[in-house]
């Protein structure tokens, strides 16, 4: 980009008119070559710049090719005189910095689905900074998802098959308007403030007099999770989010927290006394991503005065609330009075308990006399009713009119998801991906964006296949290095649903 930069200062000076185009051009066609073409004849020199690989999400096994092979693939076209690998999300900077006097974009990109409104405004904008003008090129257009999906599928006929019922009654405009709807929620995000530190080694083997294994420590990487990583996915889809929780008095990472968290996030923090807040600490071997062991530093007895004060906290933030969101992970902080009054007081509630080595099984959803909503796994489930084997429909009914719960999501790994309504009964859906990178926290995202679409009246085969496509994206990051953001969860549902 800066040697083209350079380039476009001179032909600037050589009163030459560059045109620019910019896109990701994952899988070039007559499509694209027409659009570029026909912004080439409004110029003298037509440059091209390409969407660099970690802004496109497409999919988990998107894109496919790398930002250099679609760059080279542009580039072999005699008509194009520059091509560059752009460096940022939109061509706003890239204006910014060519200054081109037309900037060409294709007719679907006046459509807020294809192409983000908020985008699309700034480009405008920073073109009327330099004086330039926005064209939109009319010609056949293709989807480069689309015909990918067709033509070169990157699922197995079980995915392919339940994408294709599923747009039988559901389009990707009717997803994305749903995403949109929940916005208005007001959310209280409650539960166990967790800090995931993750050890990289390389494993050295068996020490020399012990029977241990022996690492040799590269790089160690901290993560906000817990309802911490709850607040922010949900944040990403609703505008107004508040998270309770506990922090330690001793070692309490507060300021490491609030960096972390979305700043449409309201904090409310209450502290233990001598107490740190909760961390796992995990060791894993760097290649391949592979844990060994991990330690746990928290205290969870909470003592009787944290546990009032949280309570009258409670009471007081309720009502302002449409929808409580709890992770509960086992470690004290939920006591029985603290869950007796979400289950009575709380407008609509929606709950996750997970079992960790802490809790040894003892964290079950029967802890809770009334949810609106549940996600869980189905290990976890199965923990309720202490059967490995018996018929999961029967589980969830059992459970459901136990709890006078209408709606449940169970995730099941690598078999996707199964979803109940008490009304609509059950549907399944696979997974969406095949690619793991790391599975924690993906419950949590799954949780985190369902939930309001639960609370909102979506129906539940959507919301089954939103949970899917989050727990897809969830699942390709390390940890909680990244979390789930709207604008990429939508080009991926829109990929699917081409």
């Amino acid at each position: 980009m800066e040697e083209l930069a350079k380039k476009a200062d001179a032909l600037h000076a050589d009163g030459k008119k560059i045109v620019l185009c910019h896109g990701d051009f994952d899988l070039l066609h007559i499509g694209h070559i027409r659009h570029l073409q026909h912004a080439k004849s409004r110029s003298d020199v037509l440059v091209v710049t390409i969407t660099p690989d970690r802004y496109i999400n497409k999919g988990p096994h998107r894109p496919v090719f790398t930002e250099s092979l679609r760059a080279e693939a542009v580039a072999a076209l005699d008509f194009v005189d520059f091509v560059a690998i752009n460096q940022w999300q939109s061509a706003v900077e890239t204006i910014q910095l060519l200054k081109p006097q037309v900037y060409a974009k294709g007719a679907n990109s006046r459509n807020a689905q294809h192409y983000p409104a908020e985008h699309l405004t700034s480009e405008e904008q920073a073109l009327k900074d330099i004086g330039g003008e926005m064209f939109f090129t009319e010609d056949i257009s293709f989807s480069s998802s689309g015909l990918i999906n067709r033509y070169l599928p990157v699922f197995s006929r079980e995915v392919s098959d339940y994408l294709a019922i599923f747009m039988g009654s559901h389009g990707a405009d009717d997803v994305l308007r749903y995403l949109e709807e929940i916005r208005t929620l007001k959310v209280l995000t409650l539960g166990e403030a967790i800090i995931d530190e993750y050890q990289y080694c390389y494993t050295l083997g068996k020490a020399g007099k012990e029977p241990i294994l022996a690492a040799q420590y590269v790089s160690n990487e901290v993560f906000a999770g817990g309802i911490l990583a709850v607040a922010n996915h949900t944040a990403a889809f609703c505008d107004q989010v508040g998270v309770l929780t506990l922090l330690g008095e001793n070692d309490s990472y507060e300021d490491f927290i609030r960096r972390k968290l979305n700043p449409n996030v309201r904090t409310m923090f209450h502290y233990m006394d001598g107490a740190p807040t909760i961390l796992k600490r995990r060791f894993l071997e760097l290649y391949p991503l592979q844990k060994l062991f991990e330690v746990y530093i928290m205290n969870d007895q909470i003592s009787e005065a944290c546990s009032r004060v949280l309570y009258s906290r409670l009471c007081e933030v309720l009502p302002q609330y449409d929808l409580v969101i709890v992770t509960d992970y086992g470690h004290g902080m939920l006591t029985p009075q603290v869950i007796d009054l979400l289950c009575t007081q709380a407008k609509f509630l929606a709950i996750n308990t997970q079992t960790n080595a802490a809790n040894r099984g003892f964290n079950t959803v029967s802890k809770y006399s009334h949810a609106d909503y549940i996600c869980v796994s189905e290990a976890e489930l199965r923990l309720e009713v202490r059967n490995r084997r018996r018929d999961l429909k029967e589980i969830i009914y059992e459970v459901t009119e136990r709890m006078h719960c209408r709606q449940v999501l169970v995730t099941r790994g690598s078999q996707g998801s199964l979803v109940y309504h008490k009304k609509d009964g059950f549907f399944e859906a696979p997974a969406l991906t095949s690619q793991i990178t790391d599975r924690v926290g993906a419950g949590d995202a799954v949780l985190a964006i369902t939930s309001p679409c639960v609370a909102q009246g979506v129906p539940i085969d959507v919301v089954g296949f939103i949970g899917n496509a989050v727990g897809a994206q969830a699942v390709a990051t390390i940890g909680h290095r990244d979390y789930i953001e709207r604008e990429a969860l939508c080009h991926y549902i829109q990929a699917l649903l081409k």
